[in-house]
C-alpha cells in the first residue's frame, strides 16, 4: 500500500473530476488535507488535472484513477488498484454526468441519447456503489455522496423541462441514494444526494450564477462534517431539498 500526502485525512475518490464541479471538489479536499483519488475516463485530462492540483502544495495528496464508469472492466481495474493502494474508501462521490440534450423537447431526445445518459448519470452511480461497497465497509466512516441537480426535482419539473434526458437521470440518482441509503443503514454508512446548483463550469456555461467553488460547499459539508446519522436526504448548501 502506497500513500501521498497527509496521512490523518479521509481517503476520498471522486468520478469524473477532470474538470469542474469534480475538479473544485478535488482541490478543496485536497486543501483539507485529505488523500483525494482523482479519476477521469480522459487519461490526459485527468493527469492535467492532478499534476494541476499538485502544483498548489495542498496539504493533501491527490493521484489519478483512470476510470470508465460506465465500463464494468474499468471499474473492476479501479476497485484493484485503489484496494492496492489504500485498502479502503472513506468518502465516494460520484460526481460523473453527461448533458446531452440542452434545451429540447422530450419529443426531439431519441431513445439512445436517454440510453447514453442514463447509462453515466444513474447506471454507473448504482455500479459504483455496489463495486466500491467492501472498501467502503473496510473504512468504518464511510460516506457516499451522489451529484444531482434540482433540474431533477419532480417537485418543480412541471413547466420547466429544458433537458429531458439529463432531468429524468438527475430524478434516477436521487433514486439510487434513497435505495442505497435504505441497505446501507445497518452498515452505518451514508447515502445522500447533493445539488451544486448552475455553476459556471464547462458544463454549466459562463452566464451561471454561482461559481464552482459555491458549488462544492455541499459535497465539502457532506464529505466529513455533516451528521453520519443523516442518510437517504437531498441538499444544496447543507439545507435540505424536497425531491
Amino acid at each position: 500500500m502506497t500513500t501521498e500526502g497527509s496521512d490523518s485525512g479521509k481517503i476520498v475518490l471522486i468520478t469524473g473530476a477532470s474538470r469542474g464541479i469534480g475538479f473544485e471538489a478535488a482541490r478543496a479536499l485536497a486543501a483539507e488535507g485529505h488523500t483525494v483519488v482523482l479519476s477521469a475516463r480522459d487519461r490526459v485530462r485527468g493527469e492535467s488535472a492532478v499534476d494541476a492540483i499538485k502544483a498548489e502544495h495542498l496539504p493533501g495528496g491527490v493521484h489519478f484513477l483512470h476510470l470508465d464508469v460506465t465500463d464494468a472492466a474499468s471499474i473492476d481495474s479501479a476497485v484493484a488498484e485503489v484496494t492496492e493502494k489504500f485498502s479502503k474508501v472513506d468518502v465516494l462521490i460520484n460526481n460523473a454526468a453527461i448533458l446531452r440534450d440542452h434545451y429540447v423537447k422530450a419529443s426531439d431526445v431519441a431513445p439512445d441519447t436517454l440510453d447514453q445518459t442514463l447509462a453515466t448519470n444513474v447506471t454507473a452511480v448504482h455500479a459504483m456503489i455496489g463495486a466500491f461497497l467492501p472498501l467502503l465497509r473496510a473504512s468504518g466512516q464511510a460516506r457516499v455522496i451522489n451529484l444531482a441537480s434540482g433540474a431533477g426535482q419532480l417537485t418543480g419539473m412541471f413547466d420547466k423541462v429544458w433537458a429531458p434526458a439529463y432531468q429524468i437521470s438527475k430524478a434516477g440518482v436521487n433514486a439510487v441514494t434513497r435505495i442505497w441509503a435504505t441497505e446501507l443503514q445497518s452498515d452505518g454508512i451514508p447515502v445522500n444526494s447533493v445539488c451544486p446548483g448552475w455553476c459556471r463550469t464547462e458544463m454549466g456555461g459562463a452566464e451561471a450564477d454561482r461559481s464552482a467553488e459555491e458549488g462544492t460547499s455541499g459535497i465539502l459539508w457532506l464529505a466529513s462534517e455533516a451528521p453520519a446519522d443523516i442518510t437517504g436526504k437531498f441538499f444544496r448548501d447543507q439545507k435540505e431539498l424536497d425531491w
